[in-house]
């Protein structure tokens, strides 16, 4: 049986915004280009709430210590 989880809404969206949205994503329907925006919107977050954490992490190795690494293997 196949799963669907979603959730039908009805929005107005400004004709021109999503034509644009049409022509950036390539889709070819609007159910497809709301879907695909909402994915890039949230991958978008996603990466923005992980770059929080860069640098903060001591026990990474540096490139040096990688590049000794594969000089021993």
């Amino acid at each position: 049986m196949l799963r669907c989880d979603a959730m039908n809404t009805t929005i107005d969206i400004p004709e021109k915004d999503l034509k644009d949205a049409m022509r950036f994503t390539g889709a070819t329907t609007k159910r497809e280009t709301v879907v695909t925006a909402l994915r890039e919107f949230n991958r978008r977050r996603r990466i923005a709430a992980l770059t929080k954490h860069f640098g903060t992490s001591d026990t990474f190795m540096t490139h040096a210590d990688l590049l000794k690494r594969r000089r021993a293997e």
